[in-house]
């Protein structure tokens, strides 16, 4: 260890002082000890001392502060828990392990607090009365592993984080945070958002292949790669993720993968998102809370549906491990701190002899209840494996094991493997190029010198879609349904009324009211309007279209559809339909572009054009092209 007087581990451990343990790497131990301080939002982290010095602070958020957001939760008071960092080190791997304790901690009455058969019924509910009633895409819902401890609490998490860091590979983040009446241990798989240099990556993991016995093979893991939804799973993270990357940084985002997330018990798919932002990491942070591959998408209605079918509060499970360091070199106008935070998942917590291993599943339209219920006994299982709770799979370990003497940067088996690579490549192919090319040539786009307001229907897509006006030349704003006003309505040269859950025909709903109030003052104006998908849905109703929920909702559905004469790959999501009778081309002065059945996918008309899909999704391929199409036809001088 390096450092002045640096404590052992278990001496520290003993001090009853606060202190963390990191793992980032393969190679070294960071300890971090420093003083607690407990705040109430994420713009209270002291990230510099009274005179004004920048210091390097650890934040556990717990999942409570999405009610900065405005977003429901249920409040159990946990603490925006800071330690300030007074003294930082170093150890060896190997010298750590050494110091760590090797006894086991005796577990009292372990078990699920629901039942696997409780959890599938729970499964159902949110398929059929949530996602089947658009109110998201998909839904993390979690159940907790529960225990008595009897073990000190600093014994108990130097005891975890050393079965952690032997047996669980592949973590992003290995670590131990012992702090007054408070353990979490963990290994996390994912980091939810970094900033480095003015440069943000946030890294959607979803998708879980949990190892047959004796440890995973490309035979295997091919049937896995080629799930449909284990595919469109990721898939809909990847577009959540990028509302995010929209909302913070100026240049949108770029994808690169998909990529193998390699652990002991279970193996996932990933992309990496990149983007550049000059805002103060607390503030990226918050415009992130939390990830979608623990909370669901769109994010505000994925709170409300957690709060409908968790009856307990969260914690700190799907919130972040925040460390924030300071930057050694700055720039004009950049942030002082540079941001690490992954999420809390795959983590034990240790508070008044109670054990908690939080896990949860993601649901979708296509989900197996028991399939779920056996992704949250995968995911447990890394954690419980390594603590003792479930036997561990040693022949899996065995065949994960990575070679010691090879190069640090040597692929790992599966993923190197020519087919493996193939199949992920593959999947590619299905999404929009603007996403995963480098945005912009420089040119003037289109509409340069014209403007637009985006009306945000609580569906952050309109990050995405303002971002690719934007790209188009439109000078655009952002402004929520409860906070437009008529004069606003009014005055935007391009008035976009976005999408968001729930069904449109749903009055009672303080939001679709307003969305019907914003469409119709729009329309009868007769001045440039485009509406998409909730939005279209509306502005078909004021053409007296019908309204009508699908026979099975098209969450993250890629479909080819006609969009007046030219046909185009557009990504869906949406359970609710405009619907003409078959053949129907025309209705009033709106011209209609509707499949066989007469689901209709688009309208157009004297200054106004609407789209069901979601032509900013990473799965619109043509998404770009058919935006410019439909914004000139809004622009289109409306006959006198």
């Amino acid at each position: 260890m390096t450092g002045p007087a640096s404590p052992s581990l278990p001496d520290l451990a003993a001090s009853g002082r606060p202190f963390a343990l990191i793992a980032r790497d393969d190679r070294t131990v960071e300890v971090l000890t420093g003083d607690v301080v407990d705040v109430d939002l994420l713009a209270d982290i002291p990230l510099n001392d009274a005179s004004g010095a920048p210091r390097e602070v650890l934040a556990l958020v717990p999942f409570r502060q999405v009610r900065e957001r405005g977003f429901e939760c249920h409040d159990d008071g946990a603490p925006l828990r800071c330690l300030v960092v007074t003294g930082r080190a170093s150890l060896a791997r190997e010298e750590a392990l050494a110091q760590l304790p090797t006894d086991a901690v005796a577990l009292d009455d372990p078990g699920f607090d629901i039942a696997d058969e409780e959890y599938a019924e729970i499964v159902r509910r949110v398929i059929a009365d949530e996602i089947g009633r658009g109110e998201g895409a998909n839904f993390v819902i979690r159940r907790d592993f529960t225990a008595g401890v009897t073990t000190d609490a600093a014994t108990a998490a130097l005891t975890w984080f050393r079965a952690l860091l032997e047996h669980e590979r592949g973590a992003y983040w290995t670590f131990a945070v012992v702090t007054p009446g408070h353990v979490a241990v963990g290994a996390s798989p994912e980091a939810h958002v970094s900033a480095r240099d003015g440069v943000v990556t946030m890294n959607p993991i979803s998708g879980t292949f949990r190892h047959p016995a004796g440890g995973a093979t490309p035979e295997t893991l091919t049937e896995f790669l080629r799930s449909t939804k284990e595919t469109e799973e990721l898939f809909m993270v990847v577009d959540e993720e990028l509302k995010m990357m929209s909302a913070v940084c100026s240049d949108g985002g770029r994808i690169t993968g998909p990529r193998l997330k390699e652990m002991s018990r279970l193996t996932h798919t990933e992309y990496v998102l990149r983007g550049r932002s000059r805002l103060d990491p607390r503030d990226i942070l918050r415009e992130t809370m939390f990830a979608p591959t623990v909370t669901g998408s769109p994010m505000q209605n994925a709170c409300t549906v957690i709060t409908r079918h968790e009856t307990t509060p969260r914690g700190y499970y799907s919130g972040v491990a925040a460390l924030f360091t300071p930057r050694d070199t700055l720039a004009a106008g950049e942030a002082t701190h540079d941001l690490d935070a992954p999420i809390l998942i795959r983590t034990a917590y240790l508070q008044d002899g109670r054990l908690r291993v939080p896990v949860g599943a993601t649901l979708v339209r296509h989900s197996d209840p028991y399939g779920e219920v056996g992704e949250t006994h995968g995911k447990a299982a890394g954690v419980l494996g390594a603590i003792g709770a479930v036997p561990r799979d040693t022949e899996a370990e065995s065949a994960a094991a990575i070679d010691e003497d090879a190069p640090t940067d040597a692929p790992r088996r599966l993923a190197d493997d020519p087919a493996i690579a193939e199949l992920l490549a593959s999947r590619n192919g299905r999404l929009a190029e603007f996403w995963l090319n480098p945005q912009g040539s420089g040119e003037p786009g289109p509409f340069e010198g014209r403007s637009a307001l985006v009306v945000d229907a609580e569906d952050r897509f309109t990050t995405m879609l303002a971002h690719q006006l934007r790209h188009l030349g439109l000078d655009v704003e952002i402004s929520p349904w409860s906070e437009v006003t008529d004069a606003e309505v009014d005055q935007a040269e391009l008035l976009v009324t976005g999408p968001g859950p729930g069904d449109p025909r749903d009055t009672a709903s303080p939001r679709i009211r307003r969305m019907r109030e914003v469409v119709a003052r729009r329309r009868a104006a007769g001045r440039p309007l485009l509406a998409v998908c909730l939005s279209h849905q509306i502005l078909a109703d004021t053409f007296g279209i019908d309204l009508a929920p699908l026979d099975a909702p098209h969450q993250g559905l890629q479909k080819s559809v006609d969009v007046f004469g030219v046909p185009a790959s557009i990504g869906f999501y949406n359970t609710f339909t405009a619907r003409v009778p078959a053949g129907t081309t025309q209705v009033g002065e709106a011209e209609i572009a509707a499949d066989a059945s007469g689901d209709v996918y688009a309208l157009r008309g004297p200054g106004l054009a609407s789209v069901q899909g979601h032509l900013e999704s990473i799965l619109s391929r043509d998404g770009m092209t058919t935006l410019q199409r439909l914004v000139e036809q809004a622009f289109a001088p409306v006959p006198a």
